[in-house]
C-alpha cells in the first residue's frame, strides 16, 4: 500500500510540472534519455517525454516518410545535408521533417507508416522506417531495462484485435534497446497528463489525426477504453473531397486559420465545420452506447470531468463545440466540465512519462 501512496504522490508531482516542447532538427543526432521516458506514436508525429529536473521536455518527429531513386551522387549531397534517410531495394527512405522538405519540393504528399491509428498494411516497409523514424529520437538505453511507457490505441468499436500485432511490433523494437517497455491507452495517458487535481478520475479523449481514443478512469484505473477509426485526417480527407482541393491544403487552413467559434467565411470552411460537427456526433453517440452498455460503469458520487487532448481539439471555439453537441447526448453519468488539456499536442507524450516515472519508483 505505501509503495501505491508513492507512486500515485510521484506520478502527481510529474503531472504538474510544465512542459517543454520543440521539433527535431534535421540532422540532430539521436538522444540517450536519462531516466523514464514517454513515448507518444501518433499517426501524424512520434513524441518523446522525459523528465529534467522541474520541467518534463519533449521532441517531436514527423511520422511521415518520402522516397527517392538511389544513385552515389545523391547519396554524397544527403549526407552533406544531414538528411536522415536509409536505403532499401535501390531507395533512399528519406525521414521525419526532412521527408516533409521533399514532399513539398515535389508538390506531392509524404507517405506515413501508420494510418487510421495502427500501422499501415499498405505500406511494405512501414515497420522499418517506424523503426528508424523512433531512432531519431532515442538511442539503445542507458542501462538496461529502463523504463519507457508509450501510448497505444484503444480497440477500434467493431475492430478485429489489430491493436495486438501493432502493440506487439512496438515492443520488441524497444525491448531490442534495452528498455522495458508498458503501453498505455492514450485516453489514459491523457486523464494522467490532466487530472491530477481530481484524484486521476475522468473521462479522457485523445483526438489526434487518425483516431479519437477514450478512456473512462476512476482512480487511474482504466475502467473502459475504445477507439473510433475517426480523427483530424477524416477531417481533412472528407472536407478535401466535397470540395475537390488536396487533404494537405485543407489540413494547412485548418491548423492556421479554423475559428469554430464564428460563422464560416467560405465552402471550405464550411466543409470543415460540417465534418467537425460529424466528428463530434460520432465521438459523443459511441461514447453513450458504450457506456450505456457497460456493466463496469463504478459508482461515481460527484460530477467527472471530461478533458480533450490532441492537435484536433486546437482550433478556436472546438470546446464551445464540443459542449454544445455533448448536452445533446444521453450518458449514464454526470460530467462537471469540459476541459482542453493545457498542451495538447503534448500531452499523450506527458501522460506516458508520468506513467514511467510512476512504474519505475
Amino acid at each position: 500500500m505505501a509503495d501505491e501512496l508513492e507512486n500515485i504522490e510521484t506520478a502527481i508531482e510529474a503531472s504538474q510540472k510544465a512542459v517543454v516542447s520543440r521539433e527535431k532538427e534535421i540532422g540532430e543526432d539521436a538522444e540517450q534519455p536519462r531516466g523514464p521516458v514517454g513515448l507518444d506514436i501518433g499517426t501524424s508525429h512520434i513524441i518523446m517525454a522525459q523528465n529534467k529536473g522541474r520541467q518534463i521536455h519533449t521532441v517531436k518527429q514527423l511520422n511521415a516518410f518520402f522516397t527517392i531513386p538511389y544513385s552515389q551522387f545523391t547519396k554524397k549531397i544527403l549526407k552533406e545535408n544531414e538528411v536522415r534517410f536509409f536505403e532499401k531495394n535501390d531507395q533512399f527512405y528519406i525521414l521525419g521533417y526532412s521527408a516533409q522538405n521533399f514532399a513539398n519540393m515535389f508538390n506531392t504528399n509524404t507517405r506515413r507508416t501508420m494510418e487510421r491509428g495502427l500501422l499501415s498494411a499498405k505500406e511494405d516497409e512501414g515497420i522499418t522506417v517506424l523503426q528508424a523514424l523512433i531512432n531519431t529520437l532515442i538511442t539503445k538505453a542507458k542501462r538496461n531495462g529502463e523504463v519507457l511507457c508509450f501510448s497505444m490505441p484503444g480497440e477500434p468499436l467493431g475492430g478485429t484485435k489489430s491493436v495486438v500485432y501493432h502493440e506487439s511490433i512496438i515492443k520488441m523494437y524497444l525491448s531490442g534497446l534495452g528498455y522495458r517497455p508498458i503501453s498505455i491507452n492514450e485516453g489514459l495517458a491523457t486523464v494522467m497528463s490532466e487530472l491530477a487535481g481530481d484524484n486521476f478520475t475522468g473521462i479522457g479523449v485523445s483526438m489526434g489525426g487518425g483516431m479519437c481514443n477514450v478512456c473512462l478512469s476512476y482512480l487511474s484505473v482504466p475502467v473502459i477504453t475504445y477507439s473510433i477509426q475517426k480523427g483530424g485526417d477524416f477531417i481533412d480527407s472528407m472536407v478535401g473531397t466535397s470540395v475537390g482541393e488536396p487533404a494537405t491544403k485543407i489540413k494547412t487552413i485548418k491548423e492556421e486559420a479554423l475559428d469554430l467559434s464564428v460563422a464560416p467565411r467560405n465552402r471550405i470552411e464550411t466543409a470543415l465545420h460540417i465534418y467537425y460537427d460529424d466528428l463530434l456526433q460520432n465521438l459523443l453517440q459511441s461514447l453513450s452506447e458504450v457506456l450505456h452498455s457497460s456493466e463496469k460503469i463504478p459508482k461515481i458520487s460527484q460530477p467527472i470531468p471530461i478533458v480533450l487532448s490532441g492537435g484536433t481539439v486546437m482550433p478556436a471555439g472546438f470546446k464551445q463545440r464540443f459542449e454544445r453537441t455533448l448536452a445533446n447526448v444521453d450518458l449514464p453519468i454526470d460530467i462537471s466540465a469540459v476541459r482542453i488539456a493545457s498542451d495538447p499536442l503534448n500531452t499523450t507524450a506527458k501522460g506516458a512519462m508520468v506513467m514511467a516515472l510512476s512504474e519505475e519508483i
